[in-house]
């Protein structure tokens, strides 16, 4: 990491996995905010901008996909689920409601910081944690604009509201047009860490959240096509 001081907020109504959570990322480095509650995590995000957020999925009150939710209407900032629900369908309830990664428990201190890491990483590059030293870009394509320098997307000058997964996503096609990404290159790339079972789900929400912002009818697709059996791609 460099010299920046990233700030991360953990979200957990167990206190063993809070503290668990802050002794291993504050010996990595990083600023932890912890709270009990998401209505609790949502009142530090009025005051607070976080790199990252660590949101468990059961907790009282408003659970973790709710308060993903809740959390996409005022931060772009990843988020990475923790959860003992490990099914493919509550997976794909976390990415559909914001998140951009998922962890099982329990966890080992490897694969957390892996993954914190590997967040934070994507987060530095495409929302600007990094200063650029490349000269400032605009893409367009169809009715979208991609400032490169600020990491903003318009879509007929009304601004877009994207995680930094899904900017990466649509960064990644637009540039390489026409190339065909199929899901466990796209995965590789963007997720930075090998293809897993399961992964082919990531991307599909990845994509279909991603459609929902940028086309006109997500349902038919004119900007990020699918070929099927092969991938991804934009032409």
């Amino acid at each position: 990491m460099d010299s920046d001081i990233f700030q991360i907020l953990a979200v957990d109504d167990n206190p063993e996995i809070l503290e668990i959570l802050q002794i291993l990322l504050t010996g990595e480095g990083y600023a932890v905010t912890t709270a009990a509650s998401g209505s609790e995590a949502l009142s530090l995000l009025s005051l607070t901008e976080y790199d990252l957020i660590i949101l468990d999925v059961m907790m009282p009150g408003l659970n973790g996909y709710q308060t993903c939710l809740e959390i996409r209407k005022k931060s772009n900032a990843p988020i990475l689920f923790l959860s003992a629900r490990t099914k493919d369908s509550d997976k794909t309830l976390g990415f559909s409601s914001g998140g951009d990664d998922y962890l099982a428990k329990p966890f080992s201190y490897s694969e957390l910081t892996s993954r914190v890491r590997a967040l934070l990483r994507r987060y530095r590059v495409y929302q600007g944690k990094q200063q650029q030293e490349t000269p400032q870009k605009t893409l367009v394509f169809h009715d979208l604009r991609i400032e490169e320098d600020t990491k903003q997307v318009h879509l007929k000058n009304r601004r877009l509201e994207l995680t930094d997964t899904e900017y990466a996503v649509l960064l990644l096609l637009i540039k390489n047009r026409p190339q065909i990404f199929s899901a466990d290159r796209l995965y590789e790339t963007i997720w930075n860490e090998p293809y897993y079972y399961g992964a082919n789900n990531t991307v599909m929400v990845h994509i279909r959240n991603l459609r929902r912002k940028i086309e006109e009818d997500p349902k038919n697709p004119k900007i990020i096509k699918t070929i099927w059996g092969k991938g991804y791609y934009c032409d």
